[in-house]
């Protein structure tokens, strides 16, 4: 025991002797993370005297090199490309190994790549039927990739199309698969577009982050799911569309020759699902009595095959079917019968106005007068058969000057005079038998009118067309009705004389039968009083009284003759006109009196209102006509006179009473 005691010393100082005589690192395995600048040393060697280290031959190649005593990276690390590197050291004493050292270097993953999709757009048909919480795009389809090993990526669906978030929904937040949600319109919704990101963080705030997006379409593609529709036609959702029915009315005993007009429009139905717009094939199933009507299969027009005898209501069920006859719709066509007697055209205007220029030709085309780049038409409608508006001829009756060619008014002379023309159109509808006349203004001039519809004045020397529809009893056809200026002054200065001696055989036969009542006493007038209450009715703002009754009204235009007039009676009120006032009036007391009293006045010169002492009783207008020297006599009196009094001066000569 003693002995190992003594040994121990020297076998420390031999260790020390070799550590010093070969090469030495104070570590053998290190860690750096990627990206880490390969500037930096990793470790220093220790290298005896005589001896040089130098890079075996299993060493990662070209990761390191020795500067000195120093071993370093020779290259930026990277995770992705070696999660290990070795260096190999060797020292060396001349050509033989003295002693070989492996150092690892193991490389730490950092999150240095963006996560990245294989597509930049992705377009996807999805069909209109697809069912909702079907997976309609797979996970692996959709996912993104990411270098960084042990990566976990994070997904967000974002529309694009508004609304279209309620159709489609990733399965997971970190499982981006496409699910629907909700059932598919292919009329409202033909496609959406959606963004679709990546995330390699769940936090956007942690750093580093990175992200990438990529673009989805959604094409919804067409299926056969909706029956035919008749047009016009009002959704009541998606999928049902309430279609039209369609009326008409036809006449009795003729058979039209082409396709019924019909209401609100023509027969007519599309494929309920527009992407697919199978044809539509037409039928009448049923109500078709005696094969009356019939229908063109790919149009739809209904015809009448023969005339309908007498007046009856058609119910026609019509069916539209697909041309692959996978689904069909029904409507109703209802088509009444009626008699045609007695229906006539009508014209949307009364008077029609057009334009040519002076010196046209024969069949020179009218302008509308409203739009002279446009022709002037001249169209009559049956308002009870539309079909029948193509039956109906156009004739011009009063005018040689003019002509029509169906429906547009033609010159039919040279116009070498200027002016404004005018010619009855009569419109004729050769089934019904039916008349209608309107009446077109034709403005002939060297200069187009302004299109503001209206006609310019006739210059000197022009010549009017005149037309009178109440001129013509016998309702045939008239000429040129054309009258020179001085026709037009002579008519003119008849029709004057013929007014003035009326009004003056109407002012006597007013005279003779009213001019008493229209004879004002000369007594002083009332003047009206801020404060008072004087009727205004009986104030005038003439010095001379001029009334007169107004005419009653009278269903004709003459003028009846006024009846003879009726003694007053008591029951009966009249109005009477207030006498003037005079400058005896003088504005003494007495001139200004009230009309409203409870007692008679004889006095003359005013008019009076009498009012009973109780509500019940009888109020006269007294007027008492008398000359102007009595009136003034009378307006210097200030006495009232008694009731019995004023009851003389009622009956008194020249007094007019008015009961209330």
């Amino acid at each position: 025991m003693g002995t190992w005691v003594l040994l121990l010393p020297l076998l420390f100082a031999a260790a020390a002797q070799a550590q010093g005589t070969v090469c030495s690192v104070n570590k053998t395995s290190l860690t750096v993370k990627e990206n880490t600048n390969p500037g930096e040393p990793l470790l220093d060697i220790y290298v005896p005297e005589g001896q040089q280290v130098t890079l075996g031959p299993s060493s990662t190649l070209f990761a390191f090199r020795i500067q000195g005593n120093q071993l370093f990276l020779n290259v930026t690390p990277d995770y992705e490309a070696n999660t290990m590197l070795l260096a190999h050291l060797e020292c060396r004493s001349g050509d033989a190994v003295v002693t070989q050292l492996k150092v690892f270097v193991s490389v730490l993953d950092v999150n240095d790549n963006p996560p990245r999709f294989p597509y930049e757009t992705k377009v996807w048909e999805v069909p209109e039927d697809t069912r909702v919480n079907t997976t309609v795009i797979s996970e692996t389809e959709l996912e993104a990739q990411d270098q960084d090993k042990d990566y976990v990526l994070f997904y967000t669906l974002q529309e694009v199309t508004l609304g279209a978030s309620s159709f489609f929904s990733l399965v997971g937040v970190n499982r981006p698969a496409l699910r629907l949600d909700r059932s598919l319109d292919l009329e409202r919704w033909p496609n959406m577009t959606f963004r679709l990101l990546a995330r390699d963080t769940q936090n956007e705030t942690t750093e580093p982050s990175h992200t990438a997006t990529a673009t989805l379409v959604l094409e919804v593609q067409p299926v056969d799911l909706r029956p035919p529709w008749f047009l016009p036609c009002s959704y009541s959702d998606a999928f049902v569309c309430i279609h039209a029915q369609y009326r008409g009315a036809v006449p009795t005993g003729h058979r039209l020759p082409g396709p019924l007009i019909l209401h609100p429009g023509p027969v007519y139905a599309v494929d309920g699902d527009r992407g697919i717009d199978q044809p539509i094939k037409y039928s009448i199933i049923s109500g078709n009595e005696d094969s009356t009507f019939s229908i063109s299969a790919d149009s739809g027009n209904l015809t009448m095959t023969k005339s309908i005898p007498n007046a009856k209501t058609f119910l026609l069920v019509v069916k539209g079917e697909q041309a692959d006859n996978t689904r069909y719709s029904v409507t109703q066509v209802t088509v009444e019968a009626r008699n045609a007697n007695g229906s006539v055209p009508h014209f949307t205007q009364s008077l029609y106005r057009g334009t040519v220029g002076l010196g046209s030709g024969v069949g020179v085309v009218i302008k509308d007068a409203a739009d002279p780049s446009q022709p002037l038409r001249i169209r009559a409608q049956d308002p009870e058969f539309p079909d029948l508006n193509s039956a109906i001829t156009y004739q011009i009756t009063n005018n040689s000057n003019f002509r029509m060619e169906g429906e547009v008014v033609l010159t039919a002379a040279s116009l070498e005079q200027a002016g404004v023309f005018y010619a009855e159109v009569k419109a004729n509808n050769t089934v019904t038998s039916g008349t209608a006349a309107t009446v077109v203004e034709i403005q002939v001039s060297e200069q187009e009118p302004s299109p503001t519809g209206t006609s310019p004045p006739t210059s000197p020397g022009s010549s009017r067309s005149t037309w009178t529809p109440e001129g013509r009893p016998d309702g045939g056809q008239a000429g040129d009705r054309r009258f020179s200026e001085g026709e037009m002054a002579v008519l003119g200065g008849v029709l004057g004389a013929a007014l003035l001696l009326a009004l003056i055989a109407l002012t006597v036969l007013v005279y003779k039968h009213y001019g008493h009542r229209l004879i004002c006493s000369s007594g002083r007038v009332l003047e009206p009083q801020p404060q008072g209450f004087d009727n205004q009715a009986f104030l005038n703002d003439s010095d001379d009284a001029n009334w007169a009754p107004a005419p009653s009204p009278s269903p004709s235009h003459a003028q009846p003759a006024p009846p003879e007039p009726k003694p007053p009676s008591p029951e009966t009120p009249r109005r009477v006109p207030e006498a003037p006032a005079t400058a005896a009036d003088g504005g003494s007391p007495a001139a200004v009196r009230s009309i409203l009293t409870k007692e008679r006045r004889p006095e003359g010169g005013y008019k009076a209102v009498w009012f009973g002492e109780d509500i019940g009783a009888e109020a006269d207008v007294v007027v008492l006509n008398t000359p102007a020297s009595e009136a003034g006599g009378a307006g210097d009196s200030g006495s009232e006179g008694s009731g019995d009094e004023a009851a003389d001066a009622q009956d008194a000569p020249g007094t007019d009473s008015i009961h209330f």
